[in-house]
């Protein structure tokens, strides 16, 4: 199964952008005797979309087809790491070949967006800038294919 992160914004070389790229590496290489076999990110150009509608349609052109689609929404389910890697195994396990992970812009996602996906999913709820939830989504990546391959990553 293929990851793939779809992110409103485009994100500059900096620290936020070393840590995605660590975790996302470890993640295929952890993930790849499991199933999981790359993690991508697309970002989709804010200044393009105009709108959160417009957003959303540059974001569904994005979407592999066929996806199983998780928005990142501070009002969708809150998950244990462990909860979030079992989900992932669960979609792997069903055959479905692309999991996409959406995260909107400043202004969040378009609300017809998110009722159409799959999954809205929470990092609390507090509201995270979304160049942050990249990295916190980027991580927990890691951690559920570290989780599912029994690594010692995830300490209880």
């Amino acid at each position: 199964m293929r990851l793939h992160i779809v992110a409103v914004g485009r994100l500059r070389s900096g620290p936020e952008q070393a840590l995605i790229t660590d975790y996302l590496r470890r993640s295929e290489r952890t993930g790849r005797p499991l199933g999981v076999s790359s993690v991508t990110v697309t970002e989709i150009d804010e200044r393009k979309g105009g709108s959160k509608a417009g957003e959303a349609a540059l974001l569904e052109k994005a979407l592999p087809k066929g996806a199983s689609v998780i928005v990142l929404d501070e009002r969708g389910r809150a998950l244990s790491s462990p909860a979030f890697a079992n989900h992932i195994a669960a979609i792997r396990d069903a055959g479905t070949p692309d999991m996409a992970f959406v995260i909107g812009g400043a202004d969040g996602l378009d609300p017809e967006f998110v009722r159409r996906a799959d999954m809205a999913l929470s990092f609390g709820k507090m509201v995270w800038p979304h160049m942050l939830v990249r990295v916190m989504l980027s991580e927990q990546v890691y951690r559920a294919v570290s989780i599912l391959a029994g690594t010692p990553y995830h300490r209880v």
